[in-house]
């Protein structure tokens, strides 16, 4: 067993930096979204649009990965990706995912629960035309999840479709948005102690959303 797994169990943190209480906290957790997300872009975070998220299979196994944030509105959170990934796979078995954004820096958690639908193919073809380049082949060139020989052979895809489609290639059918609708936020704000601050957004039947706090 090396040093570091002999002594893991032994890393502490104090939580200092804020709080987030009801009286300061958004009714809206969009907006409340909003601002921490503005605030960890400020704060020059380490890659403040990087999400969890998290799909199960059909056999109910879960299963995560990283992906970026590339909107947000009143109709949800976007991200692009490969429709034939497995990913895209358990969300056309079961669309209910999660999504978990962690700005280390700023001591603070947000996670996201709700259905997942396809973005619409203009949202996506206005996405893969601003993207560059290369990673527009890139697109073309990888069987996302797909077992291969070895790098060369997305050297060989990206090669192939780079000198069919040269400087326009089109969105390949495979790839697009995803759009993830919440019914459930969480935001949580490290405090002293572990006495962390949890607030929970949940729908309300009638319109709205329910804000409770949780116990760390």
């Amino acid at each position: 067993m090396t040093n570091t797994a002999a002594h893991i169990a032994d890393l502490r943190k104090s939580y200092e930096r804020a709080e987030l209480g009801e009286d300061a906290s958004h009714a809206d957790p969009l907006r409340q979204f909003d601002q921490w997300l503005t605030e960890a872009i400020a704060a020059e975070v380490p890659e403040p649009n990087a999400m969890t998220l998290a799909t199960v299979a059909s056999n109910l196994r879960p299963s995560t990965r990283v992906v970026l944030i590339k909107g947000y509105d009143e109709r949800g959170i976007v991200w692009f990706t490969n429709y034939d990934s497995r990913k895209g796979q358990e969300l056309a078995g079961n669309p209910y995912a999660a999504l978990q954004f962690h700005w280390t820096l700023l001591e603070r958690v947000v996670r996201i629960e709700g259905l997942v639908e396809k973005v619409s193919d203009e949202e996506s073809d206005t996405y893969f035309d601003s993207r560059p380049l290369d990673s527009r082949i890139g697109a073309w060139a990888s069987p996302q999840s797909q077992v291969i020989a070895g790098r060369s052979v997305l050297v060989a895809n990206a090669a192939r479709y780079g000198a069919k489609f040269l400087l326009k290639p089109p969105r390949p059918p495979h790839w697009g948005g995803f759009r993830l609708v919440p019914d459930t936020w969480e935001f949580w704000q490290g405090r002293k102690s572990r006495l962390h601050d949890r607030l929970r957004y949940t729908t309300e039947s009638g319109g709205g959303w329910l804000r409770e706090r949780l116990a760390p």
